[in-house]
């Protein structure tokens, strides 16, 4: 992590270097023995590698593109910038774009591959709905995604998954169940089951890591703030209030679910292992431990 003064984490730390070597680990085996079977994936590696540089170097304007959210200077928003400001001077670190989405859904996300091209877009919703000091926790939050760099880890390992996701693909329509020759046949059904096994095992390890790396942000924001009764506040209202959101801002949210400050969803999740974010007693449970910690019980 870049020098800042958000609490290290050496838990996301060690999580982000083994989810990525495991990814890469696995890409290069399943790589090798797909062109080992002969199978001419060359132009789907170097489309798919163009979708990845296209993706690391614009993933902030396709996630505001996507939100409809624009970038707002200090005199369109004077108090959100000024939140900000104290937020990046407290944590010692570069100040990232301010953008706001217009739209009922109370949330927030962060993205960017380094620091110093980042942005920290939140919407309407969230602003109506939070105090200041709500306001200022869930900022930090979100701010602590950027200084962890768990954003470009998360971006990188996500488009791993899309990649075995395209090789399956092509596997299937290349020649899967047209081929008269047996052989031919069972290595590309070897190659697209191959595929399909390293999509769900990337799909596994990212989403594990996008629920650990949300529990260390909290963490990190409620060290930085002295604040962890405040996180929680708003971490309540706006789970509470995902009940009341417009069904068709729940779905213009779903591309962006995995960097929100809360899960843009409501209902019951299909299971631990396929969500993005822990369940919120989890986080509310660890913030009050947190509070105790500081000597500042939750209120």
């Amino acid at each position: 992590m870049a020098s800042t003064r958000f609490q290290p984490d050496r838990g996301l730390t060690s999580r982000m270097v083994l989810v990525m070597f495991f990814l890469g680990l696995l890409y290069v085996v399943a790589i090798g023995a797909v062109i080992a079977a002969g199978v001419a994936i060359a132009w789907v590696i170097i489309i798919a590698g163009g979708f990845l540089i296209a993706q690391w170097f614009f993933s902030d304007k396709i996630a505001l593109a996507a939100m409809r959210a624009r970038v707002v200077s200090p005199e369109e928003a004077p108090d959100l910038h000024a939140i900000v400001d104290r937020l990046c001077a407290l944590a010692d670190m570069p100040k990232p774009r301010v953008a706001v989405a217009d739209m009922a859904l109370p949330n927030a996300f962060a993205t960017g591959r380094n620091q110093k091209n980042s942005v920290l877009c939140v919407t309407t919703g969230l602003l109506r709905r939070l105090d200041q000091n709500e306001l200022e926790g869930v900022l930090a939050h979100e701010l602590s995604h950027i200084a962890h760099r768990d954003v470009a880890v998360m971006t990188i390992a996500s488009f791993l998954g899309v990649l075995a996701g395209l090789i399956a693909r092509f596997g299937m329509y290349s020649g899967i169940g047209r081929s008269r020759d047996n052989n031919a046949a069972l290595v590309f059904a070897v190659v697209w089951l191959s595929s399909i096994v390293v999509y769900v095992i990337s799909f596994l390890l990212t989403r594990a890591l996008s629920r650990y790396r949300e529990l260390a942000a909290d963490r990190a924001a409620a060290h930085l703030t002295g604040q962890p009764s405040a996180l929680a506040s708003a971490l309540t209202r706006i789970s509470d209030d995902m009940q009341q959101i417009p069904q068709q801002d729940l779905r213009r949210a779903q591309p962006a679910q995995a960097f929100f400050f809360a899960p843009a969803a409501v209902g019951k999740s299909l299971g631990r292992l396929f969500s993005t974010h822990p369940s919120t007693e989890v986080r509310l449970a660890q913030l009050a431990k947190i509070s105790a910690e500081l000597g500042k019980p939750m209120v």
